[in-house]
């Protein structure tokens, strides 16, 4: 499926739910910030998974902190990236999808990054900045 099926059928609710792997949230980053930019890609893509748990599970596993975090580490890969696709994308950068939690752990203390308040709230990392 292209990235505007992808899109449109995550934001619906008709994306299989077993398919929304850690891949699926990285590439849902890569889309909505090769179409609005960092800032509005975290207000869609954090709008769009809540609506997705809310609708296909209890609506408790959404995370604020590690969707937004998430979102601006694909936004910094990007800024380096030569590719086109979300494909290529992922494959000139393997470390998103094979090595996410090492990279995240470069910014955010395990301490702060499940404190309950950055599950409802972004909170800004306490190692390293964006």
């Amino acid at each position: 499926m292209n990235d505007l099926e992808f899109l449109t059928a995550f934001e619906s609710g008709s994306f299989p739910p077993s398919l929304f792997d850690h891949e699926a949230h990285l590439r849902l980053a890569w889309v909505n910030l090769t179409q609005y930019g960092e800032e509005k890609a975290i207000e869609k893509v954090c709008r769009s998974i809540k609506n997705f748990d809310a609708l296909h599970g209890d609506g408790s596993k959404f995370h604020t902190t590690l969707t937004v975090a998430s979102i601006k580490t694909v936004n910094h890969f990007m800024q380096k990236s030569k590719s086109h696709n979300f494909a290529d994308f992922i494959q000139e950068f393997p470390r998103l999808k094979n090595s996410f939690k090492e990279l995240l752990g470069q910014h955010y203390g395990f301490e702060l990054l499940f404190d309950p308040r950055a599950k409802e709230a972004y909170l800004a990392p306490d190692l390293l900045p964006f």
